[in-house]
C-alpha cells in the first residue's frame, strides 16, 4: 500500500504555546472582484514573547508586499505562510497586500462565490485564504473593514459590527462601506458578504430596551416569502437566551445571509450569520417537518454562539467542545422548551446513538477534547457535537445534585470571568466547580478518555426482607489510542415502578465511579421494576437483567416517557437479535402482539401521536448493527423487513383504521399535535407498504412532509405509481433545489437493486452540481446511509462512492472526507465486504494530491487494528 510520501503533521494539545505576537486591531480594505479580489490589512502587532521574527499563516494568495513601519521587509514564504522578519520589535505596524480569486474557490473556505456573490467562510483556518494572519484562535483582534464593490453587480456590502460607519460611491461604478467591530475576535469569526441580494427584515428589543435590527438576506426576492420560520425562530431564541440563561445582545444588527454553497450548516459569525439555505428557507410546502425542525434549532444553535463560543472563544481548536458541545446542549433545550421535552430528547439520544456510538468504537474515535488531529476539518464531529452535549448535561445534573441552581450560578460566573477571553475547558469546568461546589475531578475523565462505557446493571429483590439491590459495573472497550481506560462518574437515574405503575421511588441519582458499585434499597414492600437511566443520564451503553415482560410493562407504565420509548427498543432489539442468532424464518407471536397493543394504541385520541409514532418504529438498521460482531445488513434487512411485513399482515385492518382516522385529524400547521399526526399517518403507511394508498397519499397531501412520506415508501417498488410520483414531485418542485434535494435523498436511499443505474443517470442531469455541496450530500450522503445497497455484496456500492470521494479530492476535500466516513467501521462487516471497502480505501489512499481532509480518515481507518 503507498500513501502519499509527504505524510502531513499531526498536531497536539500539549504542544500549545502562546503565541509569539499578539494583533490588537486591523484595517482591512478588501476590493471585490471575481477572479483577482485585493485584500490590504494594515495590522498593529505587539510582541507576546521574545522573538526576532513572526509567522503569519497564508494558503491560495498571490503575495503583492510587505511594509513594516512602512518600509519592505524581509521575509520568506511557504505553501503554509510567510516568515516575516521583525528585528525584535516589541510593536509594529505591518502592511500585507495580496490577491485571492474566489471563482475558483470550489472548496468554500476563506473567500468563495455562491451563485453570484461574495460570501466568507473562515472557521476553522479560512482567513488564512484571505490575507496572512496568525490564524489561530486565541488572537483577538478589533476590525475596521472597507469592503469595495461593483455598484450593480454587488449593491449590498456586509461584515461584521454593527450598522456601517461609512458608505459612498468610488469612480467607475464602484461604492464601498466601512464596517468596525470594536468586540476584540477571533479571525475564524471575520465574515463578508456582497452581491444582489434581499431581505426580511424585523425587530428584536432586548430586556434592557436595545432596539436590534434583524435581517435575512436571500439571493433572490421569492425567496423571502420562505424565511418567516427562521426570523421566527431567531427571535424566540433571542427572548428565551434572555429569560433562561440571562444573555442579552450587544449589537444593533443581527444579520443572516442564506447561501447555497456552503460546506456546513451555518456559521455563527459575530454579528453576521452566514447559513446554508437549507436551514433557513422553509415552509410547510418547502421544507419537512424536521428539516423546519432543524431550522428552529440551527438559527437557535448560531445565535446562542454569541456568548458560548464568541464572546467566550476557545483558546485552541482542541477545546472545540467548549463552544460547540455547549452550543449543543444549549439549542436542545431551547427546542426541548419550544416543542415536546419528551420527544425532544428521544430523537437526541436516537441521534448520538446513530452517529456518535459507530464514531466511539471506530478507528476515528477521539475523546470530546482530542490530543492530536492532522486536518482541523476532521474535529466537527459527533463526538464533539453531540457527546459534547451529553457531557454539559450530566455536568448540571452534578452541579443540580450538589446544590440546586449551582449549574446556573456556574454558568454566570463563568461568563462574568472570561467575557472577551480565549479559553479552555478547564475554566469551564472551574466556573461550575465555583458555583456548585460539585467536585469535578474524576468526570474530566469524559474529556479525556475515547470510547463509549458498558455499563451493566444487575437488580435483586428480597422479599423477605424487603429490600432491593442495583450493582452497576461499568467497562470500556480498547480504543485506537491505547490508553488505559480508568472509570468514569457515571450519573445513574433511577426509578422502581410498582406493579400498579406507580413509582415506588422517585427519579433519584446514584453516582457509579467504581468499575463495580452496589446500591441498596430498603422498605420496598413488593418487587418493582427498576427504570434505569431515565432521560438517558449519561452516554452509555446499558445492559440490564431485565426480562421482557419487565421491558414490557414500562413500555406501558414507565413515568419516564425517554425509558418508555427506550425500554421498547430495548425489547425490540433483543427479539431481532435472538432472531438473527437462530437464523428464524418467522416472527415469535410475542413480538407481534407486542407491536400489535401498540397499534390497537395508536386508535386512542388521547394519546400523543408523536410518541406512538417513535413507540412503533423499529431500531434501525445501523442501530442493531452495533450489538452484532459480524455486521451483515442483509440478514439485519431480511429479519427486520419480516417483523413489519408479519405484524401487517396481522394487524392491516387495524392499521387502515387508525391511518383513516388519523387523516381526518387538522393536520395542518406546526403544531406539536399536527406535526405528531403526520409523524403517525407515515410510520402507518410504511408498514402498510401498499404503492396505490402512498400514490392517494401523496395526491392528497397539503405539505411536503406528506409528500416525502409517499415517496418514501413508493421508491422501493418497481411500480408505476412510483414512477407517476417521481414525475409529479420533479414538475412542482424542479425550481426549487432545495427541496429536489429530498428527491435525489429519498432515490439514493432504494433498496431497489437498480439503484446505482439509477443514480448514476441522476449524477448525468443538469442539475446536479459537484461544487454545490446540499446536492453532493444528496446522493453520496444518503447513499452511505443506505445499508443495503452502500454495503452490496458486489462491492459497487463501495466503488461508486470511492469515485466520487477521488473526484472530490480536489473540488471540495471538506466535502470528501464527508462521505467517506461510511468506511470507517469496515473491520467489522462480513469478509467479503471487508476485502471490498479496504480496496477502495487503498485506492483512495493512492490518490495523487492526496488532501490533508482525507488522508487522516483514510490513514487512521486502514492503519488501526480493532
Amino acid at each position: 500500500m503507498m500513501f502519499r510520501t509527504d505524510q502531513p503533521v499531526a498536531l497536539r494539545r500539549l504542544d500549545y504555546a502562546p503565541p509569539t505576537h499578539l494583533i490588537p486591531s486591523l484595517s482591512m480594505t478588501i476590493e471585490l472582484h471575481p477572479t483577482e479580489t485585493r485584500v490590504t490589512n494594515t495590522m498593529q502587532v505587539i510582541q507576546n514573547r521574545p522573538s526576532s521574527t513572526l509567522f503569519l499563516n497564508g494558503e491560495k494568495q498571490t503575495l503583492i508586499s510587505v511594509l513594516l513601519d512602512g518600509a519592505p521587509a524581509l521575509y520568506q514564504t511557504s505553501e503554509e505562510g510567510i516568515e516575516i522578519e521583525t528585528g525584535g520589535k516589541t510593536s509594529f505596524e505591518l502592511r500585507i497586500t495580496s490577491l485571492c480569486n474566489p471563482q475558483d474557490n470550489t472548496a468554500n473556505k476563506g473567500l468563495y462565490m455562491s451563485d453570484g456573490f461574495f460570501c466568507t467562510q473562515c472557521e476553522a483556518e479560512g482567513f488564512r485564504r484571505i490575507t496572512y494572519f496568525l490564524d489561530r484562535p486565541d488572537i483577538l483582534s478589533r476590525y475596521t473593514v472597507r469592503l469595495e464593490g461593483d455598484q450593480s453587480e454587488h449593491p449590498v456590502l456586509l461584515s461584521n459590527g454593527d450598522i456601517p460607519v461609512d458608505t459612498g460611491t468610488l469612480p467607475g461604478h464602484r461604492h464601498y462601506a466601512v464596517y468596525q467591530d470594536n468586540t476584540p475576535k477571533p479571525c475564524y469569526l471575520f465574515a463578508i458578504t456582497a452581491g444582489k441580494i434581499s431581505y426580511l427584515e424585523d425587530t428584536f428589543i432586548t430586556r434592557s430596551g436595545k432596539n436590534v435590527r434583524l435581517r435575512i438576506y436571500v439571493d433572490e426576492v421569492g425567496k423571502i416569502k420562505r424565511c418567516g420560520w427562521a426570523m421566527d425562530s431567531l427571535i424566540r431564541s433571542m427572548k428565551w437566551d434572555e429569560e433562561k440563561w440571562g444573555r442579552e445582545y450587544q449589537f444593533d444588527r443581527f444579520d443572516i445571509v442564506a447561501v447555497s454553497k456552503f460546506n456546513m450548516g451555518a456559521m455563527e459569525n459575530t454579528s453576521l450569520n452566514i447559513f446554508n439555505d437549507a436551514l433557513i428557507l422553509g415552509d410547510d410546502e418547502t421544507a419537512t417537518d424536521s428539516q423546519l425542525e432543524s431550522i428552529e434549532g440551527v438559527v437557535a444553535h448560531e445565535y446562542f454562539h454569541n456568548w458560548t463560543g464568541n464572546r467566550v472563544t476557545c483558546r485552541d481548536w482542541f477545546q472545540l467542545t467548549l463552544k460547540e458541545g455547549l452550543t449543543v446542549f444549549r439549542d436542545q433545550e431551547f427546542s426541548a422548551n419550544m416543542n415536546s421535552r419528551g420527544i425532544q430528547r428521544i430523537d437526541d439520544v436516537t441521534q448520538l446513538r446513530a452517529r456518535q456510538f459507530p464514531e466511539d468504537s471506530s478507528p476515528l474515535s477521539h475523546p470530546i477534547r482530542p490530543d492530536s488531529v492532522v486536518e482541523i476539518n476532521n474535529f466537527y464531529t459527533a463526538t464533539v457535537y453531540e457527546k459534547g452535549s451529553e457531557i454539559i448535561r450530566m455536568t448540571r445534573l452534578l452541579a443540580e445534585a450538589r446544590q440546586p441552581g449551582g449549574f446556573h450560578k456556574g454558568t454566570d460566573i463563568y461568563f462574568d470571568r472570561h467575557d472577551g477571553q480565549a479559553v479552555t475547558c478547564d475554566e469551564w469546568i472551574k466556573a461550575i466547580a465555583d458555583g456548585s461546589g460539585a467536585d469535578f475531578t474524576q468526570f474530566m475523565r469524559w474529556y479525556a478518555q475515547a470510547g463509549t462505557p458498558e455499563v451493566t446493571a444487575e437488580f435483586a429483590y428480597d422479599a423477605a426482607a424487603q429490600k432491593a439491590s442495583l450493582t452497576l459495573s461499568q467497562h470500556t472497550n480498547p480504543t485506537p489510542d491505547g490508553s488505559p481506560k480508568e472509570p468514569f462518574h457515571i450519573p445513574v437515574a433511577i426509578g422502581l415502578v410498582a406493579p400498579d405503575g406507580q413509582d415506588m421511588i422517585g427519579t433519584q441519582i446514584i453516582h457509579l465511579t467504581a468499575p463495580v458499585q452496589t446500591f441498596a434499597f430498603d422498605n420496598i414492600p413488593v418487587r418493582p421494576v427498576p427504570s434505569i437511566l431515565r432521560q438517558f443520564s449519561a452516554p452509555v451503553k446499558l445492559k440490564a437483567n431485565q426480562t421482557n415482560d419487565d421491558l414490557r410493562f414500562l413500555m406501558v407504565h414507565d413515568t419516564d416517557d425517554f425509558n418508555r420509548w427506550d425500554s421498547g427498543q430495548t425489547y425490540m432489539l433483543r427479539m431481532l437479535e435472538d432472531m438473527m442468532d437462530r437464523q428464524m424464518n418467522s416472527v415469535p407471536s410475542e413480538l407481534i402482539e407486542t407491536l400489535g397493543h401498540l397499534v390497537l394504541k395508536s386508535h386512542n385520541q388521547e394519546s400523543d401521536p408523536a410518541f406512538m409514532a417513535r413507540m412503533l418504529s423499529l431500531p434501525d438498521i445501523s442501530i442493531i448493527g452495533q450489538s452484532r460482531d459480524v455486521v451483515d445488513p442483509d440478514e439485519i434487512y431480511r429479519i427486520r423487513k419480516m417483523v413489519i411485513d408479519s405484524v401487517t399482515h396481522k394487524y392491516r385492518d387495524q392499521m387502515l383504521i387508525s391511518y383513516k382516522n388519523l387523516s381526518h385529524s387538522d393536520i395542518s400547521g406546526t403544531s406539536g399535535r399536527a406535526k405528531g399526526v403526520r409523524a403517525l399517518r407515515n410510520v402507518l403507511l410504511r408498514y402498510l407498504d401498499d404503492p396505490a394508498l402512498a400514490g392517494l397519499h401523496f395526491d392528497q397531501a397539503k405539505n411536503l412532509t406528506d409528500r416525502i412520506g409517499a415517496l418514501s415508501v413508493l421508491i422501493h417498488h418497481d411500480h408505476a405509481e412510483t414512477q407517476r410520483v417521481l414525475g409529479a414531485f420533479e414538475d412542482r418542485y424542479l425550481h426549487t433545489p432545495l427541496v429536489m434535494d429530498n428527491w435525489f435523498r429519498v432515490q439514493a436511499g432504494s433498496t431497489r437493486q437498480d439503484t446505482l443505474s439509477t443514480l448514476q443517470a441522476l449524477l448525468a442531469r443538469p442539475d446536479f452540481d459537484w461544487t454545490t455541496p446540499n446536492r453532493v450530500r444528496a446522493v453520496f450522503g444518503a447513499f452511505g446511509m443506505n445499508a443495503v445497497m452502500f454495503h452490496h455484496r458486489s462491492g459497487q456500492g463501495y466503488a461508486f462512492v470511492k469515485d466520487a470521494i477521488v473526484k472530490l479530492n480536489t473540488i471540495n476535500p471538506e466535502i470528501a472526507a464527508q462521505i467517506l466516513r461510511p468506511f470507517r467501521e469496515y473491520k467489522r462487516y462480513t469478509p467479503d465486504r471487508q476485502a471490498f471497502m479496504k480496496s477502495a480505501l487503498m485506492e483512495i489512499a493512492q490518490t495523487p494530491n492526496l488532501s490533508r481532509d482525507v488522508y487522516e480518515i483514510v490513514q487512521k481507518t486502514l492503519g488501526a487494528e480493532r
